[in-house]
């Protein structure tokens, strides 16, 4: 067919390779092309490399390990993939979170891959009024962290003793010291779990928790409880015993009374069930 004298050629559409094309991609926009792919007709590969080829495969085996790599000397070391990090972050004043919390590392390192560490928060407390109320001497193997120090973690399990019901003031003190985490969305997408200590039956076992899950609602965290992953000890009924589906508890009576092995086995379980759930997490990331 003939063209008319000024009517556009079908050349003239096509869009040639130095042509200054930006893409824009967006909801509803369409996609255009990009300045930087090849003209029409050219393959959009490199040319062969047998060099780079080889590099490339070689590269490819050793990334689907998940596991680093370096050259060295033109030799390549292959170094064990990272493990994960699940950070413990307890306040405990007369030690029975503090047993549970190093219960609870005994089950994360259990699971391949990842690893516990436990830190407590800042005491705010004076030490003559400690003094007055008798509470040991903190263990000073454990160090205290800063709220900037959570983004490290690839998950958090916070353990603290009740007060009417709630978290314990220095733990709460500690939340609050997250406010520029919170306003930079630093700890969003982050698992966390609870575990807590109480004087008695009625003391907040579960409300403990259940009233915690505000701070990480704010931060946009996932909460993640134990429900009754336990299995049959979560429903026997023939001894005094702390923890609920919120998380894994003591009761601590007059400060005196030590957990009991189910108590114990509950928080090592509550380790392990966080353990598996973060590594669940980082492979569908």
């Amino acid at each position: 067919m003939s063209l008319k004298k000024g009517e556009p050629k079908f050349s003239d559409y096509i869009i040639k390779s130095s042509d200054p094309v930006e893409v824009f991609m967006g909801k509803g926009g369409g996609c255009f092309p990009s300045k930087q792919r090849a003209p029409v007709g050219v393959p959009d590969q490199d040319p062969p490399n047998p060099e780079r080829g080889n590099s490339i495969s070689l590269q490819n085996q050793i990334s689907s390990t998940n596991a680093t790599t370096h050259v060295q000397d033109g030799a390549v070391q292959v170094q064990p993939p990272k493990k994960l990090k699940i950070f413990i972050v307890f306040y405990s004043m007369y030690g029975h979170v503090e047993i549970l919390a190093k219960k609870m590392k005994t089950g994360v390192d259990s699971v391949e891959g990842i690893e516990g560490f436990l830190y407590r928060v800042p005491e705010t407390l004076a030490p003559e009024v400690l003094g007055q109320m008798r509470v040991p001497q903190k263990d000073i193997e454990v160090p205290v962290i800063s709220a900037d120090g959570l983004v490290e973690a690839d998950g958090l399990l916070f353990g603290f003793p009740t007060r009417y019901g709630s978290m314990a003031a220095q733990m709460k003190a500690f939340f609050d010291s997250t406010g520029r985490l919170w306003e930079q969305q630093r700890l969003v997408g982050m698992p966390a779990g609870f575990f807590v200590s109480t004087g008695t039956q009625g003391g907040g076992q579960e409300t403990t928790a259940w009233t915690a899950i505000t701070q990480l609602a704010h931060h946009g965290m996932i909460y993640v409880p134990i429900g009754y992953t336990f299995g049959a000890e979560m429903f026997k009924m023939d001894a005094i015993r702390g923890g609920s589906p919120y998380g894994a508890g003591v009761f601590s009576g007059d400060g005196t009374r030590e957990p009991s092995e189910t108590e114990l086995a509950l928080a090592e379980h509550q380790g392990r069930y966080m353990a598996g759930m973060v590594k669940r997490f980082a492979q569908s990331s």
